[in-house]
């Protein structure tokens, strides 16, 4: 066994030990930050111990890291248990053990660079670069990997490019046969299992997405909605897979949450077992923004990156080499390894900024981006997210594969998607990007980001006419807004014709919004309506300048569409595909600036029936980090219509809660189906899931509404009850961060461990896999995990919600809800928002459980949200403790076996 001369450092909420040689020993907070700033101390996620430490700054050699090095593109649960089932060893007992357990794991990683393990290639080479980085593992680890006898073929050696292919034909008409559908998901289902008339009805249905349709613009809508354990992912995967073998074509899958997109890719395997050919078959696709660009990663690489930076660039260096795709969002790179760095660095590794060079690009052929955009191009099955979906059909990306069959699950969320992906913000941050992405770096900026005018200089060299566009758009950005416009704005000291325009925004929200006790220091906003002299004056010279800024970029792009029809000699392949990535990009640009100059011309003006306006100054705790002007579509659905649907010629809409909060004709009105000539069908079946013998619904009638103290005591009460696993919901961050630093010790000290989605660094992904893997661990948590979270089996046996989830009372709300039916709105959020609650809970038939409101004034009205059948009580608070121990400690078969259902 390897003997470190490093202590391990371990901290809780029960205490803190460290581990030096044979003996543990408990430490004061602040013997610990002494120690571990003199000392390098062995420790195990380090921005967490900081965290409970009080020392921010606190390093180490965090065991995380070295795995992330020892093992790319490979997941580990950052705990003491999951770190001891990736070593095989014994996990500690008790939380003063863990400090010696740490030296004992690290002992164990570092052995195997005494072998040949998998990813050993490209190990010495990052080993050597790391020590040049000052990483505080090199010393130890650098000496154990001997030089190899020849060179390494380390990253861009080891990535594969993508070949060019023929474009795919048209897809084929075919109608599924039902037999063949039925056929097909007992095959997926396997031959074992027992035949489920729920799924087979619902596959049947399914079927009708992928007819052929009958007239353009007229596609086949089918939505279905399927209670949780029908299994509704096999039902619409079997003729979704077999629609793409007969047709010859690609169907989208599109999901709301990267927790769904990663249970589908599971799924997938039930498809096609080989690996490799369920590679070629099935594309998960996401934004750019969320893959690695290569040239940012070689530009930090060569010194773009320093500090802990540089070592987060090394590290991501080592798995680019050995990941499936590049995903740096939700792929195979472990969500905790960038929390590790505190965001330091991470967004500069992705394309963010839309400044993709394409083939000018040396790693063009080579690009994740760009194999997995061919990638789908050739596949039977691409899941996707709503984002994506609507982003492609919007800006005119990837025409000639354009898909002709979706299948959107979580299809109660698409509402939400479109609001967000064809709303309007002219705002403070939305400007300065367009500045930094025409103008280029100014000041101190660093990097390898150019603007415009360098990205475009041979096309300005050859066509006079686009070299005048390109110095005009240049010259017009100037009147955006540029660093330190926010302390600006503030100081009243704009700079320019937008800066001036957000000084007046600012101004009149903070005239005319009203600031309630419980949201002082957050977000104001007020109706674009009746605007003040100061706001009319500003927008006139705002609206020149970004007249003056659009009609260039129109103009360039006429002249980069000519260039590409002339053909020059210097034109090449690459320069081609250059030219027409900046046609695109420029596009979409032009349409944003275009939005805001509709959105000036209401202020002022006459309203548009069609959209919400509002003005508004973002802020956290008191602290602005935004002012702009907002326009969104009153109902989002009609551009998603226009634009998505009224494309394809068949999509299927599915959701276990599509009709919650409201019957079929307002689960139509959610998706867009009133927008199209024809009508769309429906089909819905039950959950076979036993509710009212494995669920109870109970709400608490003494706890009242903003008593902190009273909320804590009920949250640490019923988690002690119930010994762990418990979800602990809540509709405002600040609230979860009050409860969670009055109650996580007291729960602590009971051995139930506590995370906290914005409490604690680590990303949502991870603190739902440590939650999963630990059945005495409980989470805190807002809308994220009421909506994303699937954990069947013991490790979630209670749901805690904090109180009855009103939507809140923004402008745009009050626009919706006036045109929606008044209360009848907000109750059909609330039902909505209580089923996607309560369907955490049970997942499996097997699992049983408790939901608890923390609500007197829950309406009997709403109680409709929950299933059929379920026993709904109200109690006190004594009485509901009682009733969660009695009730998880004699439930039978809480079911830690049974096989998640598909």
């Amino acid at each position: 066994m390897i003997r470190l001369p490093h202590p391990a450092l371990h901290a809780s909420h029960s205490g803190i030990w460290m581990a030096d040689g044979e003996a543990t020993r408990a430490l004061s907070r602040g013997e610990a930050i002494r120690l571990a700033a003199d000392t390098p101390v062995i420790l195990l996620n380090a921005p967490l111990i900081g965290q409970r430490l009080g020392y921010a700054e606190l390093s180490g050699l965090d065991l995380l890291e070295l795995f992330a090095f020892l093992h790319p593109a490979r997941f580990m649960v950052p705990t003491p248990k999951g770190v001891a089932d990736a070593c095989g060893i014994p996990t500690p007992a008790r939380d003063d053990a863990v400090a010696a357990f740490l030296r004992e794991a690290a002992a164990r990683m570092l052995a195997v660079t005494d072998g040949d393990w998998p990813e050993r290639e490209g190990a010495w080479t990052a080993a050597q670069s790391l020590t040049r980085a000052r990483w505080a593992w090199a010393p130890v680890v650098a000496p154990r990997i001997p030089k190899p006898q020849q060179n390494e073929r380390w990253l861009f050696a080891r990535l594969p490019e993508w070949d060019e292919v023929a474009p795919r034909a048209a897809p084929r008409s075919v109608t599924l046969e039902e037999r063949a559908v039925l056929d097909r998901l007992d095959r997926l289902t396997g031959a074992g299992a027992e035949p489920r008339a729920g799924q087979r009805a619902y596959a049947a249905a399914a079927s009708a997405a992928f007819n052929p349709r009958a007239a353009r613009d007229t596609p086949n809508l089918m939505l279905a909605e399927a209670g949780t354990g029908i299994g509704k992912t096999l039902g619409y995967l079997a003729p979704a897979s077999l629609w793409a073998e007969q047709a010859g074509g690609a169907v989208w899958v599109s999901t709301y949450t990267k927790a769904l997109q990663r249970q589908l890719g599971h799924e997938t395997r039930r498809l096609y077992p080989d690996r490799a050919l369920r590679k070629a078959k099935v594309v998960t696709r996401k934004g750019r923004e969320n893959y690695l660009c290569l040239l940012n990663l070689e530009d930090a690489l060569q010194g773009g990156f320093a500090g802990r930076a540089a070592i987060l660039a090394h590290l991501v260096a080592r798995w680019a080499a050995y990941t499936d795709d590049g995903d740096m969002v939700g792929g195979d790179l472990p969500g905790w390894l960038v929390a590790l760095f505190r965001r330091n660095g991470s967004a500069a590794l992705t394309d963010r900024r839309g400044e993709c060079v394409y083939a000018g690009c040396p790693h063009y052929r080579k690009c994740f981006i760009e194999r997995a955009a061919r990638a789908s191009a050739e596949a039977d099955l691409v899941i996707a997210n709503h984002a994506l979906v609507m982003v492609n059909a919007a800006r005119g990306r990837e025409l000639a594969t354009r898909p002709t069959r979706y299948v959107f699950d979580e299809g109660h969320h698409l509402f939400d998607a479109a609001d967000a992906m064809f709303g309007t913000a002219l705002t403070g941050s939305e400007t300065i990007e367009l500045r930094r992405w025409i103008v280029g770096p100014e000041g101190t900026s660093r990097g390898r980001r150019r603007g415009l005018q360098a990205r475009l200089s041979d096309v300005a060299s050859y066509d006079e006419q686009g070299g005048r566009a390109v110095t005009d758009i240049v010259g017009a950005a100037q009147a955006l807004a540029s660093d330190g416009w926010l302390a600006r704005v503030a100081e009243g000291q704009p700079f320019g014709a937008i800066e001036a325009l957000l000084g007046a925004v600012r101004g009149l929200a903070y005239a005319r919004a009203e600031e309630r006790g419980a949201d002082a220091g957050y977000g104001l906003e007020t109706e674009l309506a009746e605007p003040s002299p100061e706001l009319i004056e500003a927008a006139a010279p705002a609206a020149q300048a970004l007249d003056a800024l659009v009609r260039p970029m129109v103009a360039l792009g006429k002249r980069l569409e000519a260039v590409l029809a002339e053909g020059p000699d210097w034109l090449d392949g690459q320069a081609r595909a250059r030219v027409e990535g900046a046609i695109a990009s420029l596009g979409w640009r032009a349409e944003t600036v275009a939005s805001w100059l509709a959105l000036l011309a209401r202020v002022g003006g006459p309203a548009d029936p069609r959209f919400v306006d509002w003005l508004a100054v973002d802020r956290v705790e008191g602290r602005e980090y935004d002012i702009g002007l907002h326009r969104r579509w009153l109902d989002p659905t009609l551009p998603f219509a226009e634009t998505v649907l009224k494309g394809a010629h068949g999509a299927l809409v599915t959701s276990a809660t599509l009709t919650a909060g409201g019957d079929w004709d307002i689960a139509e009105a959610r998706v867009g189906a009133p927008h199209l000539p024809r009508a769309a069908g429906r089909f819905q079946v039950e959950s076979p899931f036993d509710y009212a013998a494995r669920a109870e619904v109970v709400i608490v009638t003494d706890v009242k509404r903003g008593d902190i103290p009273a909320l804590a005591n009920a949250y640490a009460r019923l988690v002690e009850a119930s010994e762990g696993g418990a979800l602990g919901l809540f509709t405002a961050i600040r609230r979860l961060r009050a409860v969670h630093a009055r109650v996580a010790d007291r729960l602590a000290r009971a051995g139930l461990p506590l995370h906290a989605q914005h409490v604690d660094p680590v990303d949502t992904g991870t603190l739902v896999d440590i939650f999963r893997d630990d059945p005495h661990a409980s989470l805190f948590g807002t809308d994220a995990l009421r909506d994303g979270v699937d954990v069947p089996g013991h490790s979630l046996r209670l749901v805690v919600m904090e109180g009855v989830p009103w939507p809140k009372p923004t402008v745009l709300h009050a626009a919706r809800r006036l045109a929606g039916g008044g209360s009848a709105y907000d109750d059909r959020i609330v039902r909505a928002r209580l089923a996607q609650a309560f369907g955490r809970l049970i997942r499996r038939g097997s699992d049983a459980g408790l939901f608890v409101l923390l609500s007197a004034a829950m309406p009997s009205r709403l109680l409709d949200a929950f299933p059929p059948g379920v026993p709904i009580t109200r109690v006190p608070l004594d009485e509901a403790v009682e009733r969660v121990k009695r009730r998880l400690s004699t439930a039978p078969d809480i079911g830690h076996d049974a096989p998640l259902d598909a």
